[in-house]
């Protein structure tokens, strides 16, 4: 989503040795930060991090913070699914309103931190539909378009998703 900026970017996949701190954060701008600062540190460079989940109004703001590890590390993206599903089983329509959030944190080349934030409101479907996406996308229906994340194309969902408002917030600071 930022790969048209006239600037290098790199993947930290792409640097010897690097891995993705834990994230120990409270908040999604705390771990954005932990991850952008961590990068930075590694690399010297200006760095991003981003964080992100899915808040559902019926649990509370879950799986939230927590939406990538819900139901524990043995859960792939179908389980955890399936999880949210089920503790939503008996919540009629109407009341499964939920919302992705993304942020994204730029630490710039003094160490200056600021952040941007993307946030893509819908609700909890009663099943999965579609195969595009990943993670919650099947069950995440998205109310202007009338379909689930996981029924969008690419180019649709980068420019309603949560992550594409805070890429798009994100190139702002980077060429502002």
């Amino acid at each position: 989503m930022l790969g048209d900026l006239p600037i290098e970017l790199v993947s930290l996949a792409d640097v010897p040795g690097a891995s993705l701190p834990p994230e120990t954060g409270t908040t999604y701008v705390e771990n954005a930060l932990i991850k952008a600062r961590a990068a930075r540190q590694l690399t010297g460079h200006a760095a991003l991090g981003d964080d992100s989940g899915l808040e559902v109004d019926a649990l509370d703001g879950a799986p939230g913070l927590h939406s990538a590890r819900f139901g524990g590390p043995r859960l792939d993206d179908r389980g955890r699914t399936s999880l949210l599903l089920e503790r939503l089983r008996a919540v009629p329509a109407g009341k499964r309103t939920a919302r992705f959030r993304c942020v994204i944190a730029l630490i710039d080349e003094h160490g200056g931190a600021r952040t941007v934030e993307g946030v893509a409101e819908g609700e909890i479907a009663p099943a999965p539909r579609g195969d595009g996406g990943f993670g919650y996308d099947p069950v995440f229906f998205f109310p202007p378009l009338g379909r689930t994340f996981g029924e969008l194309t690419d180019r649709e969902k980068e420019r309603v998703s949560h992550r594409g408002l805070a890429a798009r917030a994100a190139r702002r600071l980077l060429t502002g």
